[in-house]
């Protein structure tokens, strides 16, 4: 819901990275990156280090922040790029809930896990199928590799429950139950979009 409101402000908070000799690292290494710190978040979580794990977390963010400005200042974005870093995000998105759930390791927990990642398999075809039809029409046009239509869930809300589930993992029960909702509504959403548009 925020991705596009927040992106021109995210572009001013990294262009002094991306203009550094930062900027000449490759995006392919940043989104390695991103997902290495978020594979050792989801561990932390799992191995109740609260402060590392929100740390760790925040840092695959704003890796993952980096590499697609990074491709664009260099003139290397590609669609395999693109493709890479849609997949380490998926992975990174699925193992934070693992982590905390192992973390937990209680019964409500793995259940609020399972229905949230559940909500998120279905989420990512809503809006895949959608932007592959878009591309298909060629009615699309995004800064990044695909045209993503928007939801309340996007990934800004992502970073927000996320965080607060490493943070305070006595709430993370609640936290990943409110979350599975938004994203129920967030498929909901896209499906009602695309009734009105998609014929």
């Amino acid at each position: 819901m925020l991705d596009s409101a927040l992106r021109p402000m995210k572009d001013r908070l990294f262009g002094p990275l991306v203009a550094s000799p930062f900027g000449r690292v490759d995006p392919i290494v940043l989104s390695a990156l991103s997902l290495g710190t978020a594979l050792g978040a989801a561990v932390a979580a799992w191995q109740g280090a609260i402060a590392l794990s929100v740390a760790l977390w925040l840092l695959s963010r704003v890796a993952d922040g980096l590499d697609g400005a990074v491709a664009r200042h260099q003139g290397t974005a590609t669609d395999l790029g693109g493709v890479i870093d849609i997949v380490f995000d998926t992975i990174g998105y699925a193992a934070i809930p693992i982590g905390i759930a192992a973390g937990l390791d209680t019964r409500a927990g793995w259940i609020v896990v399972a229905v949230l990642l559940a909500t998120f398999y279905v989420n990512a075809v809503s809006w895949t199928y959608v932007a592959a039809l878009l591309e298909k029409r060629g009615s699309a046009g995004s800064v990044t590799s695909v045209t993503m239509p928007r939801g309340l869930v996007e990934g800004t809300e992502t970073i927000v429950f996320f965080t607060l589930a490493l943070a305070i993992p006595a709430a993370a029960v609640w936290v990943f139950g409110v979350m599975a909702v938004a994203v129920a509504v967030t498929v909901a959403e896209r499906m009602w979009w695309a009734r009105g548009v998609l014929r």
